[in-house]
């Protein structure tokens, strides 16, 4: 675990400055959405899609530390299926914004059913695998029926996806959240004996932390959504590999509130034509009562924390 931690880490950090270089130097840069905060259009330009490199990192460190030990474990292989397929959506989104210069990439129908087809993929891939797949519920026995988990997997993995991707927003903010879900994930995967689980979500958390260190402000590069929709769905499938995706709604308590955020203020404008938050996602209402994006990263970071301490003693 420490060898693909560190493998993650170190990788991250070797290739990140050149790929930053390699984006600077074509002018490959961010565009920033016009309905963001105003003084955000300063980060303009700034490279993204630096979840490339981090990913690359990770699969290698993964790959490498099972080669090392003889054993390649099937869940394993379907969580890098899983950092490979929504990269590739993420890749795919972020290429048009980038390359091309404009504010939009895939159109959100594309978006979704790109990640529904990536979820049934991935369920398919689990069930021809023979993983055991149960769904617990309280009070209740567990559901192993294949087509309810089925419908389930597909909207968790795409709403995780989908959560993540709304934190990624400011310098820091979901790299750092991140690392504390991915910590807890890896504990709680030693718990239950699942230790090549354990294993990738310490590669996962040292390619973050090497990220982290290029992210923080003012960030050098951004995450891209090749990089947030890859960690949403792998928190939904590591999640479900643990036989327990109820701690999700602890240990990504913030990517939830972050995903809440929206869908109350887009609803609360339709229904009212009046605004809950000053703006959505909720850590832009932040920003616009005046916190420093350092504030809102510490604040959000802890709250992960506590939450995620929380999930340990309840699950």
């Amino acid at each position: 675990m420490l060898q693909a931690f560190l493998l993650s880490l170190i990788l991250t950090v070797l290739f990140m400055p050149f790929f930053i270089h390699f984006m600077r130097q074509r002018q490959f840069g961010q565009v920033t959405r016009e309905e963001g905060p105003s003084w955000h259009q300063a980060k303009s330009g700034t490279p993204a899609m630096g979840g490339l490199v981090f990913i690359a990192a990770i699969i290698v460190a993964v790959l490498l530390t099972m080669l090392s030990k003889g054993q390649f474990d099937s869940k394993v292989i379907v969580i890098i299926l899983g950092l490979l397929f929504f990269g590739g959506i993420g890749f795919a989104d972020d290429f048009l914004k980038i390359f091309k210069k404009q504010n939009e990439g895939l159109t959100s129908k594309q978006k979704f059913l790109s990640q529904v087809i990536g979820s049934a993929i991935i369920m398919g891939i689990l069930l021809i695998d023979n993983v055991p797949l149960s769904l617990p519920l309280p009070f209740f026995d567990s559901i192993t029926n294949g087509l309810v988990i089925f419908i389930f997997l597909l909207i968790w993995i795409t709403g995780f996806s989908n959560a993540f991707n709304l934190t990624d927003g400011l310098d820091g903010l979901s790299s750092g959240t991140g690392i504390v879900s991915f910590v807890t994930l890896a504990l709680f995967a030693l718990r239950n004996q699942q230790e090549s689980i354990a294993m990738t979500c310490f590669a996962i958390v040292g390619g973050l932390l090497g990220f982290l260190i290029f992210n923080k402000k003012p960030a050098k590069i951004f995450m891209g959504d090749a990089g947030s929709l890859a960690m949403g769905a792998v928190l939904a499938i590591i999640s479900m590999l643990l036989q327990n995706p109820w701690i999700l709604l602890l240990v990504a308590l913030i990517n939830i509130i972050e995903t809440l955020s929206v869908m109350l203020q887009v609803t609360s404008f339709k229904l009212t034509g009046k605004r809950i938050f000053l703006m959505s996602p909720i850590h832009h209402h932040f920003e616009m009562k005046g916190w420093s994006e350092w504030k809102i990263d510490i604040v959000f970071w802890l709250t992960q924390m506590v939450a995620s301490i929380i999930a340990w003693f309840i699950f």
